[in-house]
């Protein structure tokens, strides 16, 4: 089965009759939809829908895919994610992996930020530099640190995020967002192996097919020194570096979060990039 079509038979399975208006009946043998009732919402044939989902076809044109994304109820990601499966950009000429680097004005940018955590992300979410701020508010977003993978495998950050649940519903979702340039990618793949050996969590949220591109959120926190935060994020995607996400925290003016920050920034420790060079050369 090819990646579109096990993401057709995924979202397919989710949706119940009563979702698009069909009757749910009692001799239903499996889960969510028929083949051939979303091949009636789409308009097309159930011989083509069964080939697109077998694998057989795998180039629909916009308006079978358009169509599809309606009669599965996609959101406006997910229907991104799925005409990008349909018309995957062609492998480049694969080159031995360089180490990724974060420019010298970025670095200088995020440390001037003496109370605003931040961090830069790389192709694979692995932490390539981070201010003080960052490693104070947890020494996991440090440079060399792989976040998606802690956010999983560390028992520690688990206790950090009040809503751990939500934020890893949200990380899977966006990795899958932004992964299919680099499906097969053999870091990208052993993440992806690792993660789903160690974690029943990562496994189950993969498996959903979930795609939300969300840049911008709320996050909350129980840091061990300051308490309670409840802290606004963004991402930004840094021009003149493919795949690199700088990404900042902050709290409300005059809200008790953004007091505690400021005491957060007397216990920083300067020069976070610095703080775990075991990790940044594994990264390397």
């Amino acid at each position: 089965m090819s990646n579109l079509g096990e993401y057709l038979k995924v979202r397919r399975e989710r949706l119940r009759p009563e979702d698009v208006g069909l009757p749910s009946g009692s001799r239903r043998r499996v889960p969510g939809l028929r083949r051939e009732e979303v091949a009636l919402l789409a308009g097309i044939s159930v011989e083509y829908y069964l080939r697109l989902e077998q694998g057989r076809d795998q180039h629909p044109s916009e308006q079978v895919l358009e169509s599809l994304a309606r009669a599965l109820q996609l959101d406006n990601d997910a229907e991104i994610y799925l005409k990008k499966l349909a018309n995957p950009a062609k492998p480049a000429r694969r080159r031995p992996s360089r180490p990724e680097h974060v420019s010298a004005g970025v670095r200088g940018l995020i440390d001037s930020w003496p109370t605003t955590p931040a961090l830069v992300h790389g192709r694979y979410l692995t932490t390539l530099a981070a201010n003080s701020m960052a490693v104070a508010l947890s020494p996991f977003f440090a440079p060399g640190v792989n976040t998606l993978r802690a956010a999983f495998l560390e028992p520690e950050l688990r206790e950090l995020y009040r809503d751990w649940d939500e934020m890893t519903a949200k990380a899977v979702a966006y990795l899958r967002s932004v992964i299919v340039p680099a499906m097969d990618d053999p870091r990208v793949v052993e993440l992806i192996g690792e993660l789903s050996l160690h974690s029943d969590r990562f496994r189950t949220l993969w498996a959903r097919q979930d795609v939300r591109q969300k840049t911008s959120g709320l996050t909350r926190l129980n840091h061990p020194q300051v308490g309670e935060l409840d802290l606004h994020y963004e991402k930004l995607a840094l021009p003149g570096a493919p795949g690199q996400m700088l990404i900042t925290y902050h709290a409300e003016l005059g809200s008790p979060s953004h007091e505690k920050l400021e005491l957060l920034s007397h216990l920083a420790i300067p020069r976070s990039d610095h703080a775990r060079p075991e990790l940044r050369a594994a990264a390397e």
